[in-house]
């Protein structure tokens, strides 16, 4: 894991989320991209300067972020970027070859009930980049104890666990994988092939409603430092991701959740 991108918002987590951003790719001896992506909407009338103010602000407060954070022995890159989001980020992962993407729940959102905001969930749902999700204010640490909870076992696309094995590699962690039983269940979805069976420690299996709920099931048992699951068309978050915002009722986690893509 060489190239990490953080997407900044306005939030009050800010600076805590770009320390463990640091800490974290320092881990890796990686790349730290911290990128703000803007955009411009004209009207009738409209200063013709506007993107020049709006790029030159958002430099400056990138700047400030970064000033007031131990940036280490790390390879810092600021990056205004003007776009729509999702297309911004994904082209600029390519220019990049980012490895994963950096996410803190409430980007912009101040609203306490909500867990992943508008501007987070978007990213999460929308991008084909593997993203770490990062609790508001927590500090990193060695990873020693995952837990891949999936519904379906079947990797299609070779590079698909390169996430987790470097992870797991960096840190000499435990991976644990949770196969759980849903009513989409198939015969094949439990055969678990070498790539797979070669990172894990031990595996478990379970039948319930949906993943989440096996995942709810077994996580005291298991006590991870990271929880990783599979964003696909009926992954895990499937039904909760329908809208790009979600509530702390319907999922919260306090620890960092890996989300890892296409599998199959």
């Amino acid at each position: 894991m060489k190239n990490i991108l953080v997407p900044v918002g306005s939030s009050k987590n800010a600076l805590s989320h770009l320390q463990y951003a640091v800490d974290f790719a320092e881990a890796f001896d990686a790349k730290l991209f911290i990128v703000q992506v803007y955009n411009v909407y004209t009207k009738a009338g409209t200063m013709i300067k506007v993107d020049h103010i709006i790029e030159r602000e958002s430099k400056a407060f990138l700047k400030d972020l970064v000033s007031k954070i131990d940036t280490k022995s790390v390879d810092v890159v600021i990056k205004t970027l003007k776009g729509k989001l999702i297309d911004t980020l994904e082209l600029a992962s390519k220019a990049a070859n980012i490895d994963l993407i950096l996410v803190e729940p409430r980007t912009n959102s101040i609203k306490e009930e909500v867990f992943l905001g508008k501007t987070s969930g978007k990213i999460i749902k929308q991008t084909q980049i593997p993203a770490l999700i990062v609790p508001e204010g927590y500090k990193f640490k060695p990873v020693s104890n995952i837990l891949l909870a999936v519904k379906s076992a079947i990797i299609k696309k070779s590079d698909a666990l390169n996430p987790l094995i470097s992870i797991k590699n960096n840190f000499t962690a435990l991976v644990n994988l949770l196969l759980v039983k849903t009513p989409y269940y198939k015969e094949d979805d439990f055969v678990v092939d070498n790539k797979l069976s070669e990172t894990v420690n031990s595996i478990t299996e379970t039948e319930n409603a949906t993943t989440f709920q096996g995942v709810l099931q077994h996580l005291q048992s298991y006590n991870p430092d990271m929880l990783c699951v599979v964003r696909r068309r009926r992954g895990f978050f499937t039904k909760k991701w329908e809208k790009n915002v979600i509530l702390k009722k319907d999922f919260s986690s306090s620890i960092p959740v890996l989300v890892l893509r296409g599998l199959k």
